[in-house]
């Protein structure tokens, strides 16, 4: 127990990662543990991680460059928070849920529902050992390109590489799925304002050989901490850029094969808002997996944003901004003509591959893997814990889940030690 060793500690309590889960634990150790000193550790210049909020000039909407549907909204921790925070909620049907679709042959439309509809159903009935998602595609159907595509979606990777196990472990959480207006990283930065936190601190190296303390060593200097809570990436872990002393090679090892898919997203501005129907889903290619799905101005903004997922997100990511809009244009032009395209300009664009710090969008399981989510999650010694939506056995790629993991971790850290 390390009940006994705050003599030799300078916090009581170090969090490193300022994200769903490092915010969250912050808050719940405050309201808990008022006694422990707490410091939250970041190296970016924000709050919020995968969880990003930028505006639109002169308008009053938020665009998420990360996550920006409240999954499982009913219980779904963010959803009371943004109403607390005074932010709008908007319940307008997701895509997924009912939202407004662009038209397009109702045969077509009847089929591909058929052949996606029973692809799931496959996947959900499957028995024995793990596999990968593409085992359960039907060689020759004409629909598995939109198949393939809806998938990167999910997962952020191929078919190939995710668990079909971990797909049916996930469970947001009762439905349906809403937005919040001024944008979903917009509720976590104002919520771990509170929080005694310092950003554009990078963490290097973890030292826990004593059993006085633990050293944080960062590019700005060594901390001591009686306990750390870990709740960076898993790209981050796996990639070693944080060092643990002695090694921590099961966490390590579990992170690299849960790790994180790629999903981007460029927001589009639009020189005549009425020149596309509002709050308007569309599908950039329904033949092909490389393609983009589109919600076209979303909440009624003057913007289309495109979303790209798997392997074609980073191959765009690789070729740049001009490359992504001139896809994204491309895919649009196909469906409203030539002159959709001078509407068109770029308001905001995201690379989280290439993102320090964090390297991609969120966690997936590979074929056999999934168990490792609990192997990664566990604490180790009583002083270093874990957490993130990679933690997380069901809620997963989320937000909420990530929150949940977070308040999970803080209530193990306040039990170790006696009030004082």
């Amino acid at each position: 127990m390390p009940g006994d060793t705050s003599k030799n500690a300078e916090e009581d309590v170090v969090i490193i990662g300022a994200g769903a889960a490092g915010i969250a634990a912050a808050h719940r150790l405050q309201a808990v543990r008022p006694d422990l000193s707490i410091l939250l550790l970041e190296a970016a210049d924000r709050l919020g991680g995968r969880a990003w909020t930028v505006g639109l000039p002169g308008g009053e909407f938020g665009l998420d460059l990360g996550c920006g549907w409240l999954h499982g909204a009913r219980t779904n921790a963010w959803t009371e928070i943004a109403g607390e925070l005074g932010l709008t909620l908007d319940r307008s049907p997701a895509p997924w849920n009912g939202g407004r679709q662009l038209q397009r042959d109702a045969a077509d439309v009847h089929a591909a529902q058929e052949a996606i509809g029973a692809y799931f159903e496959r996947l959900e009935s499957h028995e024995g050992n793990d596999t990968d998602l593409a085992a359960k595609l039907e060689p020759g159907n004409r629909w598995n390109g939109q198949i393939r595509a809806i998938g990167s979606y999910i997962t952020g990777a191929e078919l190939e590489r995710s668990s079909v196990v971990d797909y049916n472990r996930y469970d947001p959480g009762p439905g349906p799925d809403w937005r919040v207006r001024e944008g979903y990283g917009t509720v976590l930065s104002l919520y771990g304002r509170p929080v005694p936190a310092r950003l554009g601190v990078e963490v290097r190296r973890i030292d826990h050989r004593y059993a006085g303390h633990i050293g944080v060593e960062t590019d700005h200097g060594v901390l001591r901490a009686r306990a750390v809570l870990v709740t960076v990436s898993t790209n981050v872990l796996a990639a070693g850029n944080i060092a643990f002393d002695p090694p921590l090679s099961q966490k390590t090892e579990a992170a690299a094969r849960l790790p994180l898919g790629l999903a981007d997203k460029l927001f589009l501005s639009l020189a005549d808002p009425e020149a596309l129907p509002a709050d308007t889903h569309m599908l950039g290619s329904t033949s092909r997996g490389a393609t983009g799905t589109y919600q076209l101005r979303p909440l009624g903004a003057p913007v289309v944003e495109a979303y790209f997922a798997g392997d074609l997100a980073h191959d765009l990511e690789r070729a740049g901004a001009k490359a992504v809009f001139s896809f994204a244009a491309d895919e649009l032009t196909a469906q409203f003509g030539a002159d959709i395209r001078k509407q068109l300009s770029v308001a905001a664009i995201s690379a989280w591959a290439a993102t320090p710090h964090i390297g991609g969008s969120y966690s997936y399981a590979e074929p056999g893997a999934s168990d490792l989510r609990g192997v990664l999650a566990e604490p180790h010694d009583g002083r270093i814990f874990f957490a993130g939506e990679a933690c997380s056995r069901s809620r997963y790629s989320t937000a909420h889940g990530a929150y949940e993991t977070g308040v999970a971790a803080a209530d193990r850290i306040a039990g170790s030690w006696p009030k004082n």
